[in-house]
């Protein structure tokens, strides 16, 4: 997590004070609902029915998967106040906690399923007949994966040619599974840990699935690419309470046309020069209120030049593992606009 990055950059107004998003629409990613023992990736129920409760009094128009990336696809208007609910993994606790909840509002939800856990019969996941039961009450079902594998961390000792075979291999088992199991083939594509670098992004584009999604944070608009849709988080203590949830509910998507460096995985202990990116829309924005966020560096004021937005760094980047997230506060709202993607090492 790199939630320093998301703490009032450039000391601007606080984003949490709005929470309508125009032309912009959130997406949330959930794992364990009320369950102790993984409270890295848990929300309590009180914390859901309460982010669930917000959503219907606030008036949130709660869509269905399908329907948003229709709307990315095509870049057709969005709605304010627009929000999905995915869920990923599988776990019981979908059917026994978050289900009876989310019927009880009436929202739609996706749930980005495991099917090796579930083929296997592990205890914590949902069984097919589980699955087959919400799936005819209208609850829909995607892929994440057959072995849940981290795609990005290519095995020791394989070249590029062999490392996609076995990306395609593992999505091409998944598929088969699911298709077989549901009586129809997954559409939409979640990433194991959301953890990817070009090639996993290549490798799922090319399988067919209509739409990626990530796990980075962010907001979507119609300038978001429809191959890597971002998702905020909601579990643990801090990003699964109410407050943080209607935070990022404020948030809107900060449109780039490049990023630099690209999500092509830099060589171990890489140092770029440069780190930033060029906005679509820099018009838009406080010119002062520009920030770049690395995981490994921290958060930096960022330079505007002409449109792109940077850093200056000379400090070598050795984790597994960095987002980058550049953001700026809106002229005509004071929200806050931020786009993140990820670097992993090789």
């Amino acid at each position: 997590m790199f939630a320093p990055a998301l703490a009032n950059p450039g000391k601007a107004p606080l984003a949490e004070k709005i929470t309508a998003q125009s032309g912009n629409l959130t997406f949330f990613i959930y794992h364990h609902f009320g369950d102790k023992r993984y409270p890295t990736t848990n929300v309590a129920m009180a914390d859901f029915v309460a982010q669930m409760r917000y959503l219907a009094d606030n008036k949130y128009h709660v869509i269905p998967l399908a329907e948003a990336v229709q709307l990315v696809r095509e870049k057709r208007p969005i709605l304010e106040k627009t929000a999905v609910i995915t869920i990923d993994d599988g776990y019981k606790s979908i059917y026994s906690e978050a289900w009876p909840v989310l019927k009880s509002f009436g929202f739609p939800f996706t749930v980005f399923l495991y099917p090796e856990g579930i083929e296997k019969g592990y205890s914590n996941y949902l069984s097919w007949k589980q699955i087959l039961e919400m799936q005819a009450a209208g609850v829909d079902f995607q892929d994440h994966s057959y072995s849940h594998y981290r795609l990005a961390d290519r095995p020791k000792g394989m070249g590029e040619p062999e490392y996609r075979q076995w990306i395609r291999a593992d999505l091409a088992r998944g598929l088969a599974v699911l298709q077989d199991r549901l009586g129809r083939k997954p559409r939409y594509f979640a990433i194991p840990y959301g953890e990817y670098n070009s090639i996993v992004m290549e490798e799922a584009k090319a399988t067919g699935y209509e739409a990626i999604f990530s796990q980075d944070p962010g907001s979507v608009s119609s300038d978001t690419d429809v191959f890597c849709i971002p998702r905020e988080p909601i579990l643990g203590k801090e990003w699964a309470s109410l407050s943080h949830f209607v935070s990022v509910l404020g948030r809107v998507d900060l449109p780039i046309a490049e990023m630099t460096p690209s999500i092509a995985a830099p060589r171990q202990n890489a140092t770029p020069p440069v780190i930033g990116a060029r906005l679509l829309h820099p018009e838009r924005y406080v010119q002062s209120s520009f920030g770049i966020y690395v995981s490994e560096l921290g958060w930096q004021q960022a330079s505007n030049d002409k449109g792109f937005v940077s850093i200056k760094n000379t400090r070598p980047l050795t984790r597994r593992l960095n987002r980058i997230m550049i953001s700026a506060r809106e002229k005509d709202t004071g929200r806050l606009a931020v786009r993140v993607w990820l670097l992993m090492q090789p």
